[in-house]
């Protein structure tokens, strides 16, 4: 008996519309060109897109180009018809001046493909950073039925006997390079050996975090997010996945039934358990603007500081990517915080079933790996959310605050967790590699390093660069880590404590802007805040003052994405797209 879908299927008004044959001839015409028939086009099956962001463009992705053949294995033996089409690459170590500027684009690329096309359903391809967000960012705001598929991340890297992970490495050797413990070959021949396969970064980096996140919010099938792109569960996943989106197409179930505030909740402490990057502050805002949900920097506060870390995973941790996969990946994580009634296991998944539904029996085989609640990592583990006369909101990742920072900053007796510093300011990052080896800064262990014009309008896109290294004499001398600050972002596979995502950036006034040399920073970190010892008389009298300059847009696009994007305590959304929610009810108007 043929299957009946919720409601129409929305392609049958490209394909199967008898007022208008004209235009369902013209629509079909050009599909004949590669092999489709009309019949297979006229017979009510859902189209299923498959997103493809993979490409030479975007290596972290690339797996998806293979992948794509189960996923397509998986629609046809479900009854569902594929179609493949391409988005733009989002490449975050080769993109310049930032792949953030491509999240927003390849979201509104998406929605229009999404909403203008006679696609039913679509299975969002991820892996890389952004990829992530982007897609669930569009999907919401489009809301047919959607699942993310992500690629997995590379198999453990390996040098000289020891764990080397992806991106962390970089970070960890950059400082080894200037301590002159390495010289510029063995860097490189580290930076190989942790990226020894196809997949994302095997580090708990943003695209491990994201995707983690997708499967947290209920958008991936349970046990996706850390299956190593080689692996052969990967392939199979794929076809799980492109099976399981045809069953959503006639379900109807739709991103707007599963992106509930309390979905988010579950994945600001998903986040905090596996010791996640803090990129997924502005993306995980960004999602849930576009989904609608009431979501702010005190949730993350409320809800997620207070998590402890038990994910063993560079870099908070020791270990990689596929132990993380062997010890039961995120569905054992949630389990353990679900057994401790931190999650909310009512939410509808696209399994069609509750989170708690889809963690029976998911508990881990590597304590080792994944720690209990109760013998955690560390006890609290979430970002700490920041605030002051400097800024509105900041962030800070606990998570990685080293023994070495920790004793020398954060341990004053009567003091605790309270220290203050004076501050060294950088415009952009090029003013940082220009000066951070002068002597004349006169920088020292009680100094911070603050870098402004990184932000969303000041890059624009806000580049991954809060995450500053002293200078090489420090470093020489053992102090491998100074207390920094910035309107912009840092790599999430970065060991830094930093304080960032500094919402107002320097660029619209933001506190940074009349920060200067000199001027002492106090950070406590048991009352939330980070201010600036200026008197308010000269507080007033600089903010008078024209802000620092900022580098002029360079390209159609950076323009318009001064123009429209927000802050990233709210995201750093268009702001003006938010507003744009189940266009998919909608049907485009005819072309002719």
């Amino acid at each position: 008996m043929d299957r009946v879908p919720a409601r129409p299927f929305r392609s049958r008004d490209w394909f199967a519309d008898p007022a208008r044959s004209d235009m369902t001839a013209l629509y079909l015409e050009r599909f004949m060109n590669y092999g489709l028939t009309p019949a297979e086009l006229r017979c009510g099956k859902p189209i299923i897109g498959i997103a493809q962001t993979g490409s030479d463009l975007s290596p972290c992705n690339r797996i998806h180009v293979e992948l794509a053949k189960r996923t397509r294995d998986g629609i046809i033996a479900a009854g569902g018809i594929p179609m493949e089409f391409p988005t733009i690459p989002i490449f975050e170590n080769c993109r310049r001046p930032t792949a953030a500027l491509d999240r927003n684009l390849a979201y509104m690329t998406l929605v229009e493909t999404l909403y203008g096309y006679p696609i039913d359903a679509v299975v969002l391809t991820t892996g890389c950073d952004k990829t992530t967000p982007a897609g669930i960012m569009a999907v919401s705001t489009v809301d047919i039925p959607a699942i993310v598929l992500s690629g997995g991340p590379m198999l453990d890297g390996w040098h000289d006997g020891e764990l080397v992970g992806s991106g962390t490495v970089i970070w960890r050797s950059r400082r080894k390079l200037a301590a002159g413990e390495i010289d510029e070959e063995e860097f490189l021949q580290r930076a190989t050996d942790s990226a020894p396969s196809a997949g994302h970064c095997n580090t708990m980096g943003t695209a491990s975090t994201m995707n983690a996140v997708a499967e947290a919010l209920g958008m991936s099938l349970t046990g996706c997010a850390a299956i190593p792109a080689p692996y052969r569960e990967r392939g199979q996943m794929a076809y799980e996945t492109g099976r399981r989106i045809v069953d959503m197409a006639y379900e109807d179930l739709r991103p707007s039934k599963i992106l509930t505030r309390a979905a988010f909740l579950n994945a600001i402490r998903v986040v905090s358990a596996i010791g996640g990057s803090s990129n997924a502050q502005p993306h995980i805002m960004a999602m849930a603007q576009h989904a609608g949900v009431e979501l702010d920097m005190a949730d993350w506060a409320d809800h997620g500081y207070d998590v402890p870390l038990i994910v063993n995973m560079q870099p908070a941790g020791k270990y990689l990517g596929e132990r993380f996969h062997r010890a039961g990946g995120v569905p054992a994580v949630m389990h353990e915080l679900s057994e401790a009634g931190m999650l909310d296991t009512s939410c509808l998944t696209i399994t069609g079933r509750s989170v708690g539904d889809n963690l029976g029996g998911r508990v881990t085989n590597d304590r080792e790996m994944i720690h209990t609640l109760e013998a955690p990592l560390l006890e609290r583990a979430g970002f700490l959310v920041l605030k002051g006369n400097l800024f509105d909101h900041a962030i800070m990742k606990t998570s990685v605050i080293s023994d070495a920072f920790r004793m020398r900053y954060l341990s004053t007796p009567g003091a605790e967790n309270r220290f203050e510093a004076r501050a060294v300011v950088f415009d952009g990052s090029d003013d940082y590699h220009h000066r951070i080896n002068d002597p004349a800064l006169g920088i020292d262990a009680q100094c911070i390093l603050v870098i402004r014009g990184s932000g969303p309008i000041g890059w624009p896109g806000s580049a991954e660069v809060v995450n500053m290294q002293p200078p090489d004499a420090l470093i020489q001398q053992g102090v491998l880590t100074l207390p920094t600050l910035g309107d912009g972002r840092q790599s999430g596979t970065s060991d830094s404590p930093s304080i960032l995502n500094v919402s107002p950036e320097s660029a619209v006034g933001g506190g940074l802007a009349w920060l200067r040399d000199g001027d002492m920073i106090r950070i406590d970190l048991e009352a939330g805040t980070c201010n600036a010892l200026v008197e308010p008389d000269e507080i007033a009298r600089r903010k008078t003052e024209p802000v620092p300059p900022i580098p002029p847009s360079n390209s159609p696009w950076e323009e318009l994405y001064r123009e429209k994007t927000g802050q990233l305590a709210q995201g750093g959304v268009l702001d003006f797209a938010v507003k744009y929610r189940g266009i998919a009810a909608r049907t485009p108007r005819h072309n002719h």
